[in-house]
């Protein structure tokens, strides 16, 4: 009678060869023996639908995941006889099932010994949330490690403000360990130390800088400032995650986008205790040396549960309940703020900022730490070769996870709630808005079939927001087209208007195919042509260039290699120039045209149909045809 055998999947310790011999006797090899009969041969496999975790950092376990998938290995032909010592070893929490696995020659069926969501909540409890597991856990051990490590034992309300204030300073710290932990499973508790251990930052070396010293106390008031809206928010997620999540947040988008909203609504609904509290640090502990970083913001973490008001919290909850607009298209926001304006980036320009120095010494207050929920970094559009010390515009990109590995979440799918944060962030910041860049997320059959612009789509969108100003000889301009910002010279003259990118959602490569996993990986067109004021409402304009993407498709405008080839868009390019300078009204027939296509874009959202309740849809037409007269208005009456 022939031995019965069956294939096995493995993908924790069992993928030891020397673990599963000690089990069952057998052992296994990528290219095996073919003659010795305790040696099978295995090779490597994908599971899909599962992902690995290790909520007690000791074993593996696969749990269901629709969207990921799982790496290991089949075992070929194992006798049946070895499954009971197996199914020993592997313990009354496993349950063996046959499973369908991909390999190099096809789909091949395998047993595998896998686990349930409610047989690792009996076992873990709040370490196994559905979908918090990884996060709160791995935010728990961190907590621990605080608590160990500053002021061990001392549980006085001082003893919590100082750990609270280090966590402050562990941000991005906290936040690439909770990115690494979700992508790979499992941080031992040697790396976290070591990650976590570290001394507290200074800036006792500026007192000794007299260029710096004129501008400390106002970096000391934003840093406060900032460490108040962290806390609140932090403290929106602690209390009210619940409530939050329910507002539908994905962990396909930037989950902290509502409860970061919430929190800047909060602040800057109290600018007057706001600035008595920064008033107040200033006073009590002057910028004369005496002071450290720590302290101030220590001083911030304890004035931020001053301002917290739980009943304000859950009227801003109810107003994001109400007013939300979810759609299906991913967006993001880039915010960039100068007081300089575009002057920021010119070294001939001879501006000087009194404020902030053009940022100079953002890294020096640890604001690119502070900033991380809002992915705030400081940008010179690429002037400056140093990390540090440089200046330029202060952007904000909330979705953003990692500056150096350009990895990023899109911020949310609801154009209500884009538009909302980007006033918030405007309001919130004691520095002039400058431009703003917004960017949808392209699928893939998208990327292959993209269309030029027309001029009058490229005018209709400039006169929507490209800002629209007053030139000091009296005519109305386009002054993102007047002013060069988004005209370059670098690889030969090129319009910046709209740029497809490439996006990374995972720093961890796939293990096999020593490649990101394919829904890790992204594109989105962005649209870079938008200035930046905190008075506008971007809400029409968002819907606008989300109907565009949907029914046209929009290609990069304007790229070098374009004009180059084409003098067509050469001369488009010119008559571009010439009507930004001295703009003429958008006629009846482009508008109607303009308007068209966006509404069948909004119409075709979700899968042919709208992903919009129709009134809201008919809202955004009836906005952006608003703006486009209104604009034709301005220009009568200044040309007229």
């Amino acid at each position: 009678m022939e031995e019965k055998t069956f294939n096995m999947f493995v993908y924790g310790s069992m993928r030891d060869p020397s673990i599963f011999k000690s089990v069952c006797g057998l052992s296994f090899g990528l290219n095996p023996a073919l003659n010795h009969e305790k040696l099978l041969r295995a090779e490597l496999a994908l599971l899909a639908g599962y992902r690995k975790v290790s909520p007690d950092n000791v074993y593996y376990y696969a749990v269901k995941k629709a969207v990921a998938k799982l790496e290991g290995m089949i075992i070929y032909d194992v006798p049946f006889e070895a499954f009971a010592e197996i199914d020993r070893y592997e313990g009354k929490l496993y349950e063996r099932e046959t499973v369908t696995v991909s390999t190099a020659d096809g789909e091949v069926d395998a047993e595998a010994y896998l686990v349930s969501h409610r047989s690792m909540r009996r076992r873990f409890g709040d370490r196994f949330h559905v979908n918090l597991i990884h996060e709160l856990w791995l935010r728990k051990r961190i907590e621990k490690f605080l608590k160990d490590d500053t002021r061990p034992g001392e549980e006085s309300q001082d003893a919590d403000t100082e750990r609270r204030a280090r966590r402050e300073l562990l941000g991005t710290t906290e936040r690439d360990l909770v990115v690494s932990y979700l992508d790979s499973g499992t941080i031992s508790d040697y790396y976290l130390e070591h990650e976590l251990d570290r001394p507290y930052p200074t800036i006792k070396h500026l007192f000794d800088e007299p260029e710096a010293v004129p501008y400390i106390s106002n970096y000391i008031g934003l840093m406060v400032k900032q460490v108040m809206f962290n806390q609140i928010e932090q403290t929106i997620q602690d209390r009210y995650r619940f409530e939050v999540e329910r507002l539908g947040t994905s962990p396909r988008y930037f989950t902290r986008c509502v409860s970061m909203l919430i929190a800047l609504r909060m602040m800057n609904a109290n600018v007057s205790a706001i600035e008595m509290i920064l008033k107040q640090c200033i006073d009590t502990m002057p910028c004369d040396g005496q002071y450290d970083l720590v302290d101030y913001v220590k001083y911030a973490v304890s004035a931020s549960d001053s301002v917290f008001d739980s009943r304000l919290m859950r009227s801003e909850l109810e107003r994001v309940r109400v007013n939300r607009q979810t759609g299906i298209m991913p967006m993001g926001a880039e915010l960039e703020l100068s007081n300089l304006g575009f002057n920021t980036i010119r070294k001939d320009s001879g501006s000087i900022d009194h404020v902030f120095d053009a940022f100079k010494y953002f890294e020096d207050f640890r604001l690119d730490i502070l900033t991380w929920k809002l992915g705030g970094y400081i940008d010179d559009h690429g002037l400056s070769s140093k990390i540090s010390r440089r200046k330029g515009f202060l952007e904000f990109a909330p979705g953003r996870l990692n500056i150096m590995g350009e990895l990023s979440k899109p911020a949310t799918a609801d154009p209500w709630l884009l538009n909302q944060l980007i006033h918030e962030i405007c309001v919130f910041y004691p520095v002039k808005p400058h431009s703003l860049h917004l960017s949808f997320q392209l699928q893939k059959r998208q990327r292959q079939s993209q269309r030029m612009l027309r001029l009058s789509i490229v005018k209709c969108l400039f006169a929507l927001g490209g800002g629209t100003e007053l030139h000091r000889s009296g005519r109305l301009w386009v002054s993102r087209m007047g002013h060069d910002e988004i005209r370059q010279d670098k690889y030969g003259e090129e319009l910046v208007f709209a740029r497809s990118s490439k996006r990374m959602s995972q720093l961890r490569s796939d293990g096999i195919a020593e490649r990101s996993p394919s829904h890790a990986t992204t594109y989105t067109q962005q649209y870079k042509f938008m200035r930046l004021d905190a008075r506008a409402n971007y809400e029409p304009i968002i819907m606008a260039l989300k109907g565009l993407q949907i029914a046209y498709n929009p290609a990069d405008y304007l790229t070098p290699l374009q004009l180059n080839s084409s003098k067509r868009l050469r001369n488009q390019y010119e008559e571009l120039k010439e009507w930004s300078d001295n703009p003429t009204e958008i006629s009846r027939h482009t508008r109607s045209r303009f308007l068209k296509i966006i509404q069948h874009g909004l119409m075709t959202e979700r899968n042919g149909k709208p992903a919009h309740q129709l009134h809201y849809i008919e809202w955004a037409i009836e906005a952006i045809d608003v703006q486009l007269r209104l604009f034709n208005k301005e220009i009568r009456m200044r040309h007229g």
